[in-house]
């Protein structure tokens, strides 16, 4: 049998105040907190564990393309078009940072948005049929 990566148990995202920060991910994006001190947070959130450790000023976990562009190193996946807008929606009510729902010359249609410390996300419409055909069966 070859053994191989099964899947991303764990994303580390640097945060400038695991107190704050913790409060917003559960209150804004419905994460679970499970552990918190004062150098980390753990939390259950889109079927992984998020460590949100504290970093130095001015982290983010974003970097730069080739051209400059700022990117973003996690995309969410929802199941279709209309679960994008409706989080969209709620995204803007609950005033999280939020870009316009973007066609990008692909399957499906994407956002962004960014958490407090500006640690930038990526939402898509198009749910993995591998996610589909093991969890929504």
């Amino acid at each position: 049998m070859v053994e191989r990566l099964i899947r991303i148990g764990t994303t580390y995202l640097p945060v400038s105040d695991v107190d704050l920060s913790s409060e917003w991910y559960v209150n804004k994006l419905g994460a679970i907190l499970n552990y918190k001190d004062e150098d980390k947070a753990i939390l259950n959130f889109a079927n992984q564990s998020v460590f949100l450790v504290k970093a130095k000023e001015y982290q983010s976990a974003n970097f730069f393309n080739t051209y400059g562009e700022e990117c973003f190193s996690i995309t969410f996946e929802v199941n279709g078009f209309n679960a994008l807008e409706t989080v969209h929606r709620e995204f803007k009510e609950k005033k999280i940072r939020v870009g316009e729902i973007e066609n990008r010359g692909h399957s499906g249609r994407n956002f962004v948005f960014y958490d407090l410390d500006g640690n930038k996300f990526d939402v898509w419409s198009e749910l993995s049929p591998i996610y589909k055909e093991k969890f929504l069966s």
